[in-house]
């Protein structure tokens, strides 16, 4: 289970974004509004540590990705789903985001990148598709889903 600061911390962002396209706009928003320097940013880097640390985030393993729904939509969320996954020089599945996702990169090695970007926040549009790929090293990426909406491909 999850812990009250962390659904705090997330719900807190959802109110602030919910509504808005899922574009390049949203994504300049968001690393202003609660990028690496601020306190939301650092609170949510901690709780996530401490998820994983405790077993709360990232208890299932598949393909070497360690991964788990944290919060599936709701009211509480904005209707977006939460999602944790810890990566290590990895290529994950190919999927597509029939209304987007939202992802909060937060490195845990000096120089790793989510999908080539450092810490920090990356918006992918509806309809776009990526194998998400971790290099440099290990990283935390936490990913809202509006509606909990993704599709995995079968190759």
């Amino acid at each position: 289970m999850y812990s009250a600061a962390f659904a705090d911390l997330v719900g807190s962002i959802t109110g602030e974004i919910a509504g808005k396209a899922l574009d390049a706009s949203l994504q300049d928003f968001l690393n202003g509004a609660f990028g690496v320097d601020s306190g939301v940013f650092k609170s949510l880097y901690d709780e996530c540590r401490t998820g994983v640390t405790e077993g709360w985030l990232c208890q299932h393993e598949q393909a070497g990705i360690k991964f788990g729904r944290v919060i599936k939509p709701g009211g509480d969320t904005h209707e977006f789903s939460v999602d944790v996954v810890d990566m290590v020089e990895v290529v994950g599945p190919h999927h597509r985001h029939p209304k987007g996702e939202i992802d909060l990169v937060m490195p845990q090695t000096d120089g790793a990148e989510f999908d080539g970007h450092g810490a920090g926040w990356v918006v992918y549009g509806p309809d776009s598709a990526h194998k998400p790929t971790v290099t440099g090293g290990r990283a935390l990426v936490l990913y809202l889903l509006p509606g909990g909406e993704i599709e995995f491909s079968r190759s």
